[in-house]
């Protein structure tokens, strides 16, 4: 009778039409999915889903209820909402900055030539990083590579309370001046110290988890401007540190032209779906797979070749440098499993489901784990090492060959949907096109030809219809000249719509429309994986410092319209506190305390000029930003 009821629910689940075949297959196949789970997971814990079970001792799990407003300890309501808040802060930025951490490593041993399977292959970035942090950028290469690595690595650990260098390199004066007098003014309100500005990424992370232990902080305040602080460590700390160390060694970004969605696995070809986070690995396993030795050897097994594609924020990264086609966004990992068509899916971190150990059995697939931070039921693991990056790729890649001849072709289905995208955007390359300054940008927004613009980031959530709220939005935004750009799974989903196509300036209003065909750019731009919110943040510094505003007067507004991770967490509250208005949806567990709602959705707004709000309607959604925006404009005089 419960399979009877959920037939046909593929329609439901997304907006995206190979997901929808593939849905559809595996109803008939009998294969299951994340929305199989979620169905079974549903109606989810109510303590949970407000905030307020803590389980933080073992006196507990305490509940919150109005018989039992306190916890054991005496904990309310509002303690732990805002406890549970800020782990999951600490936990989002933990994992975003630990994606710089073996980046800074790779970076001084390529520097003082102990890694040798690495290179520095753009020297004008590092040059323009290191004359950022105020090192000398006349050195020699290998010298300011290391000289970078170690302002890095310093960020990441060290033990004085100054702010960290990157932070204070990169963020527009104006907003450094409100952080510090924000920490000025809390300090005579309430007599208690509450830092803003991160004194090293770490640090910051561990503080939250000291804090919430037992019986430590219990301030809903104290406890959540601790998160705002971690938070900073991340987007312009560890993120950042992981982009610009990225953009070093695998060179920057460039504008290009890649197809996107589950018709780029190709039957003919060993199909190898490269997803996760880190390029470290699969800028390697790109660069063998494509060698003539690998080549030759998937032909000697029957293939035509190999063909490498990415999924995820894996994906963001092989696209933006490489040009490698990208299968997905997150919810489509088992998807791609499902075509029969895949010989391997390798991953390293980070929004992986443990669930493909149990699914590639139905198939030929090796599902191949290569972190030490990570390891899955039913995977296969080579473990990578920096220092053999090239052995190790070339391992994987012989594995994904040797499965190719035991491919069962009667369960192959890859669905025909692929769509053309045009990728590759960063701050210097949009600035560049802009003619080398912020001008153009500013006097098209001062104009009224753009309103403003709106930065989108990532998850896919199993709650929400797939992909439905990132498309929708962006279509709704650029109707009304409001450029987007973003990063993440709403990158992918926008460019599998046909969004990031050049003819989608048609689509725009005509304000946009005319930047766009002055600029030969889709209206809908490709900023990298959620990693590269670090580059919405430079943008908006270097538009900010342009105009001598601060961030939060800009005609800006972010969203996470199907945020899932804890990353997303710390994402939407860097951007908050950096003065940009965060969108999101579904709603984050808070609702059990007034308190927290109202300082996340009020009382932020006056402090850091940044604040939430929370949408389920796309329509609803991108009128409210609209609004927004003509709020900026009209305290601009524009």
């Amino acid at each position: 009778m419960e399979k009877q009821e959920k037939k046909g629910m593929f329609l439901e689940r997304s907006f995206d039409p190979a997901a929808q075949e593939m849905l559809k297959l595996a109803e008939e196949k009998g294969y299951e999915t994340v929305w199989d789970r979620q169905d079974k997971q549903s109606p989810h814990c109510k303590f949970g889903v407000s905030g307020v079970c803590c389980k933080n001792c073992s006196m507990g799990p305490c509940r919150i209820t109005p018989k039992s407003p306190e916890g054991v300890c005496g904990a309310t309501a509002d303690i732990i909402v805002a406890r549970n808040l800020v782990r999951a802060i600490a936990a989002g930025a933990a994992a975003h900055s630990d994606h710089g951490r073996p980046l800074t490593v790779t970076l001084k041993e390529v520097a003082e030539g102990e890694n040798k399977d690495y290179q520095i292959k753009d020297v004008e970035k590092l040059k323009g990083i290191a004359g950022r942090l105020g090192l000398d950028s006349d050195a020699d290469v290998k010298t300011l590579a290391k000289a970078v690595a170690e302002v890095a690595m310093k960020d990441y650990g060290k033990q004085d309370v100054s702010p960290i260098q990157f932070l204070v390199s990169y963020a527009p004066k104006k907003r450094l001046e409100r952080w510090k007098n924000l920490e000025k003014s809390l300090l005579e309100k309430t007599g208690k110290k509450m830092g803003v500005l991160p004194r090293s990424v770490d640090r910051e992370i561990v503080d939250i988890m000291h804090r919430t232990h037992i019986g430590v902080d219990n301030d809903p305040v104290s406890l959540l401007m601790q998160g705002v602080r971690a938070a900073l460590g991340d987007g312009w700390g560890g993120s950042l540190i992981a982009t610009e160390i990225q953009d070093i060694l695998f060179g920057a970004p460039a504008v290009k032209t890649i197809m996107s969605n589950l018709g780029v696995i190709d039957p003919d070809y060993v199909n190898v779906i490269a997803h996760g986070h880190e390029p470290i690995l699969s800028e390697k396993i790109v660069e063998v797979a494509q060698s003539e030795e690998m080549q030759r050897l998937a032909q000697k097994y029957g293939a035509k070749g190999v063909n490498v594609v990415g999924m995820c924020c894996t994906g963001n990264e092989l696209l933006m440098r490489q040009g490698t086609q990208v299968a997905g966004n997150v919810l489509h990992q088992e998807l791609a499993v499902m075509t029969g068509a895949v010989e391997a899916v390798v991953v390293d971190v980070q929004c992986i489901f443990p669930a493909l150990g149990q699914l590639v059995e139905c198939f030929h697939t090796k599902f191949i784990s290569t972190s030490e931070q990570a390891k899955f039921p039913g995977s296969l693991h080579i473990q990578f090492e920096e220092s053999k990056a090239t052995q190790v790729a070339k391992e994987i890649i012989k594995t994904a060959i040797e499965a190719f001849p035991k491919r069962d072709k009667n369960k192959v289905f890859v669905p025909g949907h692929k769509t053309e995208a045009v990728v590759g955007f960063t701050t210097e390359n949009i600035i560049s096109a802009l003619g080398g300054t912020p001008k153009l940008l500013v006097d098209a927004i001062v104009g009224g030809k753009i309103k403003g613009v709106v930065g989108i980031v990532g998850c896919n959530n199993s709650k929400v219809k797939q992909d439905y709220n990132h498309v929708n939005i962006a279509r709704e935004l650029i109707k009304k000249d409001i450029l987007v750009i973003g990063t993440g799974c709403w990158a992918i989903a926008c460019a599998k719509a046909g969004l990031m196509r050049l003819d989608a300036m048609e689509l725009a209003g005509e304000g946009l429309k005319e930047v766009c065909k002055a600029l030969n750019i889709p209206p809908v731009l490709h900023m990298g994986s959620c990693v590269d919110c670090s580059r919405m943040l430079t943008l908006a510094a270097g538009l900010a410092d342009y105009l001598g505003v601060d961030i939060s007067d800009l005609p800006l507004v972010g969203s996470a319209p199907e945020w899932m991770t804890e990353k997303a967490v710390s994402i939407g509250t860097y951007f908050v506190a950096s003065g940009v208005p965060v969108h999101l949806w579904p709603m984050p567990p808070i609702t059990g305390s007034e308190t927290v709602v109202k300082i996340l959705t009020e009382d932020m707004k006056d402090l850091l000029g940044g604040y939430f709000f929370v949408e389920e309607d796309p329509v609803k959604t991108a009128n409210m930003m609209e609004e927004i925006i003509m709020e900026k404009r009209k305290a601009l005089n524009i």
